[in-house]
């Protein structure tokens, strides 16, 4: 995958394109990722962070399934499949100049809208598990389940910072746990506050302080309360394979 919006334009179309030695101070031969996965298949992650400049020369590829190196006049056929990804709706992109519309209808043979997390809530039971399976192997944990309260604030919460959001609050989580083998409330503390406060609409009050670590939540003198339905009767939600 190549992050578009992390990569300045000039060393993205070195990376894409190749460069020549001589094309400028310091160039060498090198092939680019279009030449590399020739015959297979190139992500284009967050596109509209491409500059438009970039984006005509990915759209001339395309058309052309040649590519050439910065540098060079020798033009190579290729063959490339491009999946590419957006942070915004297409058509908002296209208005803002972010997103040219000759590349994105050329590229947009199979579209899939992907909505936030916030509208697809029965997604999260399976991203939590796959996360807390996920980062549990790599701090060395048996963590193999995640309590029912928990479950449910995960559901409620509207996510801003969608899925990479909910998996930054497992791996801290999990960071907080020492010998349980449950995610619970008492491992969220640090997250806690800040959500009662966006979900009620509350601004920030500098008074308001999490509960102090390693006591229960629901030990504190002014509990959080959210909006949740009846908790399940069924046990904790638990991962393939029992870690």
């Amino acid at each position: 995958p190549v992050n578009c919006a992390a990569i300045p334009e000039n060393l993205l179309e070195g990376i894409l394109f190749g460069t020549s030695k001589g094309a400028f101070t310091g160039a060498r031969n090198k092939e680019g990722l279009f030449g590399r996965t020739n015959g297979g298949t190139l992500f284009l992650d967050e596109l509209n962070s491409m500059a438009i400049g970039l984006q005509a020369k990915i759209l001339r590829v395309i058309q052309e399934r040649k590519v050439r190196r910065l540098g060079s006049l020798r033009e190579t056929p290729i063959d490339v499949k491009i999946i590419s990804s957006v942070n915004q709706e297409p058509h908002l992109a296209i208005a803002d100049n972010c997103l040219r519309p000759d590349l994105f209808y050329r590229l947009g043979v199979v579209f899939i809208p992907l909505p936030p997390l916030r509208e697809r809530p029965g997604d999260i039971e399976h991203l939590s598990l796959h996360f807390l399976d996920k980062h549990s192997r790599a701090l060395g944990k048996r963590v193999v389940a995640i309590a029912d309260d928990v479950v449910q604030i995960f559901q409620n919460y509207h996510w801003p910072g969608n899925v990479r959001e909910l998996e930054h609050v497992i791996e801290g989580a999990l960071n907080m746990i020492t010998t349980s083998s449950t995610l619970k409330l008492l491992h969220l503390q640090s997250h806690l506050p800040t959500w009662h406060r966006l979900m009620s609409g509350r601004e920030p009050d500098s008074r308001e302080e999490a509960p102090s670590e390693g006591v229960p939540f629901s030990d504190q003198s002014a509990p959080l309360s959210f909006p949740l339905s009846p908790p399940p009767e069924s046990a904790p939600l638990t991962g393939p394979g029992q870690l």
